[in-house]
């Protein structure tokens, strides 16, 4: 389960970020621990003579280690929603690359489509010809739920 934090106070903020189960060391220590096991079972087998056996060791702990790299490259993404007074700012984070936009909230539109065959639910705000998604972490039911905070937000202040 993906995780959204509600704050409300002089303003809204929504965050929506990855369920990380594992932390930076975590991950080190999971990758240590299967690079020894993987490393003494085939030192076992060069040692009756299948030298062949540690190319191809070499190969698999580099596609292991790459797609852990890639894992905690996107550990810490996110995406959060401000609102107050009349400013509406997106901002969100993935593969540690940062993007911003800003709305007027009184020329922000909320864009919902449901899901359907073979698509996710969208929620998206719109204004001045931009579209900025929100939720790509996020379940349908957690983007639905998220689309009705953002309008009750968006139309009774």
């Amino acid at each position: 389960m993906k995780s959204i934090d509600a704050w409300e106070g002089p303003g809204f903020t929504l965050v929506a970020r990855r369920n990380n189960s594992l932390t930076a060391s975590g991950r080190f220590l999971v990758v240590g621990s299967l690079v020894a096991v993987s490393l003494t079972i085939s030192l076992g087998f060069v040692a009756f003579g299948a030298w062949p056996v540690l190319p191809f060791w070499g190969l698999e702990m580099l596609g292991l280690c790459v797609a852990f790299h890639i894992v905690g490259r996107h550990a810490d993404d996110y995406e959060r929603i401000s609102i107050w007074g009349d400013r509406v700012l997106i901002e969100s984070s993935e593969a540690r690359r940062r993007t911003r936009h800003e709305f007027n909230r009184h020329w922000a539109r909320l864009v919902v489509q449901p899901a359907a065959a073979g698509r996710h639910a969208r929620v998206a705000l719109r204004s001045h010809g931009r579209e900025v998604e929100f939720g790509r972490h996020l379940t349908d039911d957690q983007r639905l739920e998220v689309a009705r905070a953002l309008r009750h937000e968006l139309t009774n202040h």
